[in-house]
């Protein structure tokens, strides 16, 4: 029984193929991506036709250490700007007399916020710089399939989702943690302003990270599209549970149903717009709940080991619910594929 799901029969039966034709209809689609034409730059790949999301970055190798170096400089991107924004953002604050958690003190700042969100936005850039530098694929491909961020699913998704999300949120305002803060009205405004505008921006830079560019990287080890999806969801996950430092086993549980749900939604659906209407109404409903309520949101980094509650099984059952309708809804379908290969980029030299 093969795991890959790639059933061949014991001997190969006669090919009615013209000897004459290209090497490239013959072979796998995520196997020929460097023989098929399309639009390329220098140095360039084009994406390969008739593979899913996940499948875009396999190819002729398993290319393990090209995948590992591409998490690392994820990774370490992310970290790096990090450390560079938040703590140029700490500085300033301490010039105006204010100490943020950057440097050991409790005041949370709107730099502080912005400088806990905005390094992580830069991996939407960051990550599509890493795919082409590393594999030589156009970094657009990590939208979707079509290699184009498709406005029209994310619009459906943001009026089916946002309702619900909203609704299960408020149900959550009940297990926010306790302390408050004295916003001045200046701090409050501005904390509310880089809560809409750069939320939904941090939120996508996760996707385009981890269930974008990490998800790919870890599918190309694996040969066949089942263990190339459970290589890339398994290790996608481990990946983001890790980089967010919890040792709350509630917690813990969260970000690994994250993980796991919004691959595989970004597999069915064949880009990552479905999973960032998601993760942003999340984030963007959490800090706008916590600031307008006075809550102190240096509450809501604390992960250690009883810093969160059970509640955090609601959101992580809807996650599973989400996943369960996307499914039943491509069931006909299957997931999206990249675009088939013309006859007219076939014929390019």
């Amino acid at each position: 029984m093969s795991f890959d799901g790639d059933r061949s029969p014991p001997h190969p039966s006669p090919r009615t193929t013209d000897p004459a034709d290209p090497p490239s209809r013959m072979a796998d689609p995520a196997d020929r991506s460097l023989r098929t034409a399309g639009p390329r730059g220098r140095g360039t790949r084009p994406v390969p036709p008739g593979v899913e999301y996940h499948r875009v970055l396999a190819g002729d190798g398993r290319r393990v250490w090209r995948g590992i170096l591409a998490i690392a400089l994820v990774v370490g991107g992310m970290f790096v700007f990090g450390i560079s924004i938040g703590v140029g953002a700490a500085y300033i604050d301490q010039l105006f007399g204010r100490t943020s958690p950057t440097f050991g003190g409790t005041d949370y700042t709107p730099l502080f916020h912005a400088g806990n969100l905005l390094p992580i936005a830069l991996l939407i850039p960051w990550s599509m710089c890493v795919q082409r530098w590393v594999y030589g694929v156009p970094g657009p491909s990590l939208h979707s399939v079509a290699s184009r961020f498709r406005l029209d699913v994310f619009g459906r998704a943001f009026l089916v989702i946002g309702p619900i999300w909203l609704l299960v949120s408020l149900i959550g305002v009940t297990t926010l943690p306790e302390g408050s803060v004295d916003w001045s009205p200046v701090d409050l405004l501005a904390v509310l302003t880089i809560s809409l505008l750069l939320t939904p921006l941090q939120s996508a830079g996760e996707e385009y990270g981890y269930r974008g560019l990490v998800l790919r990287a870890a599918a190309s080890w694996g040969r066949g599209p089942r263990t190339s999806l459970v290589l890339g969801v398994a290790v996608s996950t481990v990946v983001f549970t890790v980089v967010h430092f919890g040792t709350d086993v509630w917690f813990n549980v969260w970000c690994a149903t994250i993980g796991v749900t919004l691959a595989i939604i970004t597999w069915r659906t064949g880009g990552i717009e479905t999973a960032v209407v998601i993760h942003a109404l999340n984030n963007t409903i959490s800090f706008l709940l916590v600031t307008a309520l006075h809550t102190d949101p240096n509450a809501l980094l604390q992960r250690s080991a009883g810093d969160t509650t059970p509640a955090l099984l609601i959101p992580s059952a809807l996650l599973v619910v989400i996943t369960a309708v996307v499914w039943w809804r491509t069931r006909q379908t299957g997931p999206a594929l990249t675009p088939p290969l013309t006859t007219t980029t076939a014929a390019r030299p």
